[in-house]
């Protein structure tokens, strides 16, 4: 069967053949146009579409869909509201059961979010439904994830504090249920910081769930900057606060003691207590080697509470993940640091960041002069 074009002919009639091409799939529609105008035809029709993805060529079925799309970018944007978010509600949520075209609905719902205008707010209710529907079926790669280029989006849009953590609560579980942890945590953080000190107790489950996406994604080892935000901060004096703060700038001890007294808790919040272990282990040694540029293996072995053989392939891990620079002495079993990643980082650490720069440009200064005086220098030798 031939499925008419849309886009190429006058929308009255565009849609009248939608309408009849809808009917013969056995919509209850009817084929005349409705006199109230556009919007109730493209409600009519955006209703009957379901039928389509009854039919067996996916090319079918882009065709009818982006036949609406067409007609949808006609109607005036600040009429559009209720129809787009009509299209986005029935091409965006798969009927219980049906996990089939998924890659096609998400391509029906770009083509109608880079048909609108960039500055269009309309543009976040197809966001919101695009990101929605892709991290509940592992295809994030369809659509933008970019954190940069979501936050000039959201400028252009002009959309409100509430829209906007939406979309970041969206696009957060989407990228949490696809094991983006990374990205995931980014945007939890920049979620929260759209929180201000008047209506910081609201954000008091996005806290949380900021902490425990901290907490399990492995490769995330600088959390104070988590102590500073509002949300986080309106949380002291729970057990997650105390969590937290343990993992900042804590011992493993103190962990395994926060986890005897605490054990339902911990187990409660979705990273495994071995996990957790492991982390708090290479954090410990991250603050071991602040100060100390040797360690004994039976140092490492008693404070990470290690088995002998285990310390080589410890000191292996926390290399690999480049938080710590150090070499092993294996004949004289101890471990050379070079450099390790600060935990936290206080007005000392700055002090010291400001120390090592007044060096640098005073022997910068001095490797200057000395140019001077070998260039003087050369000058003489050629008069003479």
């Amino acid at each position: 069967m031939n499925v008419p074009v849309f886009i190429d002919i006058p929308v009255p009639q565009q849609t009248l053949e939608l309408r009849s091409f809808l009917k013969s799939l056995g919509a209850e529609i009817s084929e005349e146009n409705a006199e109230s105008g556009l919007l109730t035809d493209l409600k009519n029709i955006i209703e009957a579409s379901k039928f389509c993805w009854n039919l067996n060529n996916e090319s079918e079925i882009e065709m009818v869909f982006n036949g609406i799309i067409s007609l949808l970018l006609v109607v005036p944007v600040q009429d559009a509201e209720s129809v787009v978010t009509l299209f986005c509600e029935k091409v965006g949520k798969l009927p219980e059961g049906d996990q089939k075209r998924v890659a096609l609905r998400i391509r029906m719902l770009s083509n109608l979010f880079y048909g609108l205008e960039e500055e269009a707010s309309l543009r976040y209710v197809v966001l919101c439904s695009m990101v929605r529907l892709a991290g509940q079926n592992d295809l994030l790669s369809m659509v933008p994830v970019d954190m940069e280029k979501i936050k000039r989006w959201i400028s252009l849009w002009e959309i409100s504090s509430a829209k906007v953590q939406m979309l970041y609560r969206i696009l957060h579980e989407s990228l949490t249920a696809c094991n983006m942890r990374d990205i995931a945590t980014k945007v939890m953080i920049e979620l929260l910081g759209t929180y201000t000190e008047e209506n910081a107790s609201q954000a008091r489950d996005d806290a949380h769930k900021c902490i425990v996406t901290c907490l399990a994604d492995p490769n995330t080892f600088l959390m104070d900057h988590l102590l500073s935000l509002k949300p986080v901060k309106f949380l002291e004096g729970e057990l997650i606060h105390d969590l937290l703060t343990i993992f900042v700038s804590g011992k493993l001890t103190q962990y395994q003691q926060f986890y005897k007294n605490h054990t339902d808790f911990i187990n409660s919040l979705g990273p495994s207590h071995e996990e957790n272990i492991r982390k708090m282990r290479l954090l410990t040694f991250m603050q071991m080697c602040e100060n100390r540029k040797e360690m004994d293996f039976s140092v490492i072995q008693e404070e990470m509470q290690l088995e002998k053989d285990q310390v080589e392939e410890f000191v292996i891990d926390v290399l690999k993940t480049k938080a710590v620079k150090a070499r092993i002495d294996q004949i004289q079993e101890k471990v050379i640091v070079s450099s390790t990643t600060f935990r936290t980082f206080s007005k000392h650490h700055w002090q010291i960041i400001r120390q090592h720069l007044s060096a640098w440009q005073n022997n910068l200064s001095r490797l200057e002069i000395n140019f001077e005086n070998v260039s003087l220098i050369q000058s003489q030798v050629q008069q003479q």
